[in-house]
C-alpha cells in the first residue's frame, strides 16, 4: 500500500498528520503538487512536481495509483476516479470515499456546483478546524491500521 496526497491546497495540519502516521506505520507516501513540498526528509516520504495546470496532479495520481492505495484528496472527481481503480480515497475533513458511497458524492458535489453556477448558492466550505484536523486523523489511523492488518492476513 502507498499513500499519494494531492497536495496543492492541503491543510498544513493535515500534512503534518499524514507524515507522522506515515512514518510511524512505516507506510509510503508521494505528496504530489504543482510545486516543491517541504517536509522532513524521512525514508517513507516522497514528492513529486507536476507541471501547473487544471487536473495534472489529478491525472498523475490517477495514473500512479493501484488497487489496495490509499489517496488523499478535497477533489471528489479524483476520488471517484482512484476509487473505479480499487483503490480509497480520503478527505483531509475526514470523509472517506469508497464503492459504496461514491456515487451519491459526486451526485452532491455536482448539484451543489449548479446551485453556485445558478448564485442559489454562495461561498465554500468553512474554514479547516480543529474538529476536521481530529476526524482527518482518526479516519486515516483507522483506514491504515485496518488496511496494514489485513495486509499481514492475507501473506
Amino acid at each position: 500500500m502507498r499513500i499519494y496526497v494531492d497536495a496543492d491546497g492541503l491543510p498544513k495540519s493535515a500534512k503534518d498528520i499524514i507524515i507522522r502516521a506515515a512514518v510511524r506505520l512505516r507506510v509510503p507516501v508521494v505528496f504530489v503538487a504543482n510545486k516543491p513540498i517541504r517536509y522532513e526528509p524521512f525514508e517513507m516520504i516522497s514528492s513529486l512536481v507536476v507541471p501547473e495546470g487544471p487536473d495534472i496532479a489529478d491525472d498523475r495520481i490517477a495514473e500512479l495509483t493501484a488497487p489496495g492505495d490509499l489517496v488523499i484528496t478535497a477533489d471528489i472527481p479524483l476520488a471517484a476516479r482512484v476509487v473505479t481503480k480499487g483503490a480509497t480515497a480520503l478527505g483531509p475533513r475526514g470523509k472517506l470515499y469508497t464503492e459504496e458511497n461514491i456515487n451519491d458524492r459526486l451526485a452532491m458535489r455536482d448539484l451543489l456546483s449548479e446551485l453556485r453556477d445558478g448564485g442559489l448558492m454562495t461561498g465554500g466550505p468553512p474554514p479547516f478546524g480543529r474538529k476536521d484536523r481530529q476526524a482527518f486523523a482518526d479516519q486515516l489511523d483507522r483506514f491504515l491500521v485496518r488496511s496494514l492488518k489485513n495486509q499481514r492476513e492475507n501473506r
